[in-house]
């Protein structure tokens, strides 16, 4: 493009293709083929260094590296060796997975969070060290290795000394140096003395997007004067605005330099399973980075302005065709118009969840520096505007946390009752919230403060709440584990205006109505394949319809349930319906299910399993025949997935279980994908549906538990299972024999 091309002109020289050179074959020879070859360099590996707290190196600095491993794809393993001498070191690039792979794997890193140790002495670097170190203005950098682009794939080189003096060397004319504002939770780089924006990018950065976003209003006004002598050419413009078509532009070409911002920070890791950069936001967070990767904006790789300015092509080709007018108003939600008459669906902020003002500064500063002479009224502020975001943040309030609850309560009370006054009659409002309940100390179990106050801003504005339907939204690779306030899918709460003739309820009604209604709710949903893992929070959609339907619930002592309340006894009710399946499956199965909510895959004592195996109507011996269970030394044990029998056949168990099927299909999925799954349901015929209902109980347990990967793997045969069944409907009939018979015997 254009742009790219200018800028390559400005400061290409900061970005100088690699010679390869003799020095550098020398004991590499994948590299000669490239010798004497110049390469393009994709991307620059460093790390952030601190002086030794060893007093004998005190005057040397210290990579802080959480990995050393450039790449890990299995038989092209590439890794970082340091060279150690008396008082220094230096790093060089060796090829093959190296024999202490655990341990160049973690670099210099000691344990989570910011726990290094010294290069040089050992001893270890502590968090509130490196932090004192930051403050004070004492972090450096210093470079790991450079990836080069090859002949049909990455070329790993060792790190040069004059590229990192030149890239060190360079001085921004500009800085962004807007303060970073918000809470460390979300903002993880305050804590080491990063406090502006320009503290984020490198020197050799800061120039390359102050250069792009220059380079725009500089674009724009040539297309201007271009678009003038067009029109005074053909005498009139045929309806056709030059100075908003070349506004247009400049908008799209700021977005492209605002995706390489996103991979052109400090922030931005190295990637080794898949030999490329990560971007900066890979969550709604500004993380503290140890190593980072710095792109070459001139390259054809990640982090490349060519990359970004495709992506924003593809948008554009693909989802904004010309033919098509699109509008777009911002106003207050609480005194808004926009929604009159008109089919509502919204996402509203999540109480306190992410501070989207804050994080969104970050390309604000650049977006300003681009199209402040465009469009001036957008731009106006040095920072994005704050106080007015409708969000539960404490430290934007004098009164605190109490301050910042009643300003969200208020705030959402208004926005809703505004949608409910305004939204066409004959739809509901539905509203997407993927913010999920989290445990809470309160007595009253599984609640959240942010679902509590905007559960109860939806009721006072008069919502009545039909339902809930789970929306798969969320990536995959966002799922980060069960322990994380985080869903697969967003629930998208269904809402009418409640009746004015709402009865009242007592407290015993209610949860007589939900005993009643809940159940089937749940298999319903299960029965939609609704993944574990967001069971309890779409179950809130029906309880909270039996609990809005009425104007008031009443307690004991005649006041008012309390959301918190409602929400506690439709998740008690909800464990009540999931403990009520265990009567579908077998004996064993419930052994095992009672077993492991108190051990997991752990040892229990022999005595009380032959206790319990009682009170299950069966025995030790037995469950140790039926392949579930080991049993030594006084000791008792589940299997795990991964200990069970790969041959295992199904058609030919003299003591099948649902117990074992699960974890058979755990095993199967886990080692051979979905196929291998596949061929066990095939042999399972319609009883592999009771398999399913025992992942939800045993994810229910996990994450009460606090056992993340087991959790997973339930979830994960849960969201697989459409794909399995289909599979298995394509086994020949000849692979099935066997198997429904007997489950028809017994």
């Amino acid at each position: 493009s254009r742009l790219r091309s200018e800028a390559e002109k400005a400061i290409g020289k900061n970005y100088a293709a690699i010679s390869i050179s003799e020095e550098l074959v020398t004991g590499r020879p994948d590299l000669k083929k490239y010798q004497d070859q110049k390469l393009t360099v994709i991307a620059w590996i460093w790390a952030r260094t601190v002086a030794s707290p060893n007093p004998a190196f005190a005057n040397i600095h210290v990579p802080l590296a959480s990995s050393f491993m450039l790449s890990t794809k299995v038989g092209k393993e590439v890794y970082i060796q340091p060279i150690l001498t008396a008082n220094n070191y230096s790093f060089t690039v060796k090829l093959g997975r190296p024999s202490n792979f655990d341990e160049v794997k973690n670099g210099t890193k000691l344990a989570r969070g910011a726990n290094f140790k010294c290069i040089l002495s050992g001893e270890p670097i502590t968090g509130d060290y490196i932090k004192s170190e930051g403050k004070a203005g004492r972090m450096s950098s210093r470079m790991l290795a450079i990836v080069a682009e090859g002949d049909r794939g990455r070329v790993f080189l060792p790190p040069l000394a004059e590229l990192e003096m030149a890239a060190l060397n360079t001085t921004p004319t500009w800085v962004p140096d807007t303060l970073i504002s918000g809470s460390t939770q979300y903002l993880g780089v305050k804590p080491y003395g990063i406090d502006r924006f320009d503290q984020l990018f490198t020197s050799r950065q800061l120039v390359a997007l102050t250069t792009f976003s220059d380079l725009v209003n500089k674009i724009k006004a040539e297309i201007e004067i271009d678009g003038a002598k067009l029109f005074k050419k053909g005498g009139g413009n045929n309806g056709f605005d030059h100075i908003a078509y070349a506004t247009s532009i400049a908008i799209y070409l700021t977005f492209a330099i605002n995706k390489l911002t996103d991979r052109g920070s400090m922030i931005c890791g190295w990637d080794s399973s898949r030999d490329s950069l990560r971007n900066t936001f890979g969550r709604q967070a500004i993380p503290m980075s140890w190593d980072y990767a710095e792109a070459n904006p001139f390259s054809d790789s990640s982090g490349s302005y060519e990359n970004a300015i495709d992506q924003v092509a593809r948008v554009v080709n693909e989802n904004l065709p010309a033919n098509f007018g699109g509008h777009s108003q911002q106003a207050d939600a609480s005194t808004q118009t926009i929604s009159a008459g008109k089919v509502i669906s919204t996402d509203p902020p999540y109480y306190d969840n992410i501070p989207y003002a804050d994080l969104s500064d970050f390309f604000y500063v650049w977006l300003r520096r681009a199209l402040k002479e465009s469009i001036p009224d957008l731009f106006s502020t040095l920072a994005v505007p704050k106080a007015e975001e409708l969000v539960a943040f404490a430290y934007r309030h004098k009164d605190g946390k109490l301050g910042a609850e009643t300003f969200f309560l208020d705030g959402m009370t208004k926005a809703m009752h505004r949608l409910a006054e305004q939204s066409h009659p004959a739809f509901p409002v539905t509203i997407y919230y993927a913010f999920k309940q989290a445990e809470s100390s309160d007595v009253s179990g599984t609640t959240n403060t942010g679902w509590d106050t905007f559960l109860a801003a939806v009721i006072k504005a008069g919502f009545e709440i039909t339902g809930t339907w789970p929306m798969r939204t969320e990536l995959a690779n966002k799922l980060l584990g069960v322990s994380s306030n985080m869903l697969a899918s967003s629930i998208v709460l269904v809402c009418r205006a409640r009746s004015v003739s709402a009865p009242t309820a007592t407290r015993r009604e209610f949860v007589s109505a939900l005993k009643a209604e809940l159940p089937a709710a749940l298999q319903h949903l299960q029965a939609g394949n609704i993944a574990p893992v967001d069971l309890a929070q779409a179950a809130i959609g029906p309880g909270m319809g039996v609990y809005t339907r009425y104007s008031d619930v009443i307690d004991a002592e005649g006041n008012p349930l309390s959301v918190r309340s409602a929400l506690a006894l439709i998740n008690q009710t909800l464990d009540e319906a999931l403990a009520e399946q265990e009567g579908d499956f077998d004996e064993d199965s419930r052994w095992a299910l009672t077993w492991f909510e108190q051990f997991g895959f752990g040892d229990g004592e022999y005595g009380v399993a032959e206790q319990l195996s009682k009170s299950k109507n069966t025995a030790v011996d037995s469950l140790v025949d039926g392949g579930i269970i080991i049993s030594k030394s006084g000791k008792v044990r589940l299997l795990k997935p991964s200990e069970l029998d790969s041959n295992w056949d199904p058609s030919v168990d003299s003591r099948l279980t649902i117990w074992e099927i699960v974890h058979q299909l755990i095993r199967a999925l886990e080692s051979g994908g979905e196929g291998a799954a596949g061929v066990i349901a095939a042999k399972l015929g319609s009883h592999a549906e009771v398999a399913r209902e025992l992942c939800y109980r045993l994810y229910t347990l996990c994450e009460r538990k606090k056992r993340a990967s087991d959790a997973m793997a339930y979830n994960a045969l849960v969201q697989s299972w459409p794909e399995i069944i289909r599979l298995s409907r394509e086994i020949s009939p000849a692979a099935k024999s066997g198997t429904q018979d007997l489950f028809d015997q017994e």
